[in-house]
């Protein structure tokens, strides 16, 4: 087996809580050497974010910050020191790709914007994954990826017409910002591979979570109608819901999608005669009835057990997906064949869940060989094996108090 996707790449993480995290570990889990720079001082908000190992809060106790920063070495650096920027430089004429997620203006106040980092090293790669851009009236708003939520339009569309938006589960903007990261720092990577040349990235949330509302941008644009909350049906689909079953808080998903898929829906459920019903022959007769077949739908979904109203309708060609509880998702089949869940020991945790990856390189799989690691774990090895700082002039930092 070859070696990694990003292996010889050498990436200065000066990020924190997400959308910066987990752009680098996908650096990080293909073979890239990456420095996550943090410290005691002034803590990164994930790791005082449960859950925490057995409830106890601690710096070192966090599933949700141990998953997003494996592969990584942690290097603690108190960025309040005066000789900790000296340091921070160092790091800098080290690597290839600066990460960074900060408002805007703060990397700058330490010395460390584009412009002055790139006469330390004129090849660098830096990103500065922000929440607005680093331009325009919003620019210097500070937040999170809950906040851009709103801000890009996802709440609006969460939810009952007859009730208030609702808070979708998760920061969607921190989770949606990664993944075009990543494509742009392997778009820098190859022009500088053929170039030599380095380039600063601008990478806007609040702009990456617009991409994925194309739909509704073009619903507007196209025939001036205002998407809004529908519950859990769709404009164009019906029967489309989520529908009880047999069992405390059991769910099947359901979408009929076309006419031959309710067709199969009728045969498979043992109701032929709905396809002459006059209520539900056609998608705009189905949809103006669409409560009353809900409720008829979940007369027969009710004594069923969710997996078997899942097979069932995938047999014939319907559209169904039992709801699953976190917990279900650990022995799901198909996760287990894919490997997606991946175990490492973790000297506080123990035994901990990490989550791999929605695609898999043949030549280049991806790695999970290091737990995410402790504040400061790796400080003395960056010092000494990367910067090549003598034991001595470690020491020195160590008893000043820049590495805390």
């Amino acid at each position: 087996m070859g070696g990694q996707a990003f292996q010889g790449v050498k990436v200065l993480d000066l990020t924190w809580i997400a959308t910066g995290p987990i752009t680098s570990r996908y650096l990080s889990n293909h073979g890239a050497t990456v420095v996550h720079v943090e410290s005691a001082t002034r803590p990164d908000i994930l790791r005082v974010s449960q859950p925490f190992k057995d409830k106890v809060p601690g710096l070192d106790r966090s599933g949700w910050w141990t998953d997003y920063n494996s592969d990584k070495y942690s290097f603690a650096l108190n960025l309040r020191h005066p000789k900790a920027i000296d340091v921070l430089k160092r790091l800098i004429v080290w690597c290839n790709v600066f990460i960074e997620n900060f408002a805007p203006g703060v990397v700058e106040k330490w010395g460390m914007g584009y412009e002055k980092v790139k006469k330390l090293n004129p090849n660098l790669i830096m990103i500065s994954a922000n929440m607005q851009g680093n331009t325009g009236p919003h620019a210097h708003h500070p937040g999170l990826g809950t906040n851009l939520a709103g801000l890009s339009g996802f709440y609006e569309l969460l939810g009952w017409p007859d009730r208030p938006p609702v808070y979708g589960y998760g920061a969607f903007t921190d989770f949606m910002a990664p993944s075009l990261g990543i494509a742009v720092i392997c778009a820098a990577l190859i022009r500088k591979q053929k170039t030599g040349k380095g380039e600063y990235i601008e990478l806007s949330q609040l702009e990456c979570g617009l991409q994925t509302l194309d739909p509704a941008f073009l619903d507007y644009t196209v025939n001036g109608r205002i998407q809004g909350r529908m519950g859990n049906r769709h404009h164009s689909f019906a029967p489309y819901g989520i529908y009880r079953c047999q069992g405390e808080e059991r769910w099947c998903a359901i979408a009929v999608t076309n006419d031959e898929e309710w067709k199969n829906f009728c045969l498979a459920v043992g109701r032929p005669e709905w396809l002459r019903d006059p209520r539900f022959q056609t998608f705009p007769d189905r949809k103006k009835n669409e409560d009353e077949l809900d409720r008829f739908i979940e007369e027969w979904t009710i004594h069923l057990a969710p997996e078997t109203v899942m097979y069932t309708l995938q047999d014939k060609g319907v559209p169904a997906g039992v709801v699953r509880t976190p917990p279900e998702l650990f022995d799901c089949p198909q996760l287990l064949h894919r490997r997606y869940l991946r175990y490492l020991n973790h000297p506080v945790i123990g035994r901990q869940v990490y989550q791999s990856y929605a695609f898999s390189l043949s030549k280049t799989p991806s790695r999970f060989e290091m737990h995410g690691p402790c504040l400061g774990e790796h400080t003395a090895y960056v010092c000494n094996e990367l910067l090549g700082m003598s034991d001595e002039e470690f020491a020195q930092l160590f008893s000043d108090g820049v590495f805390e």
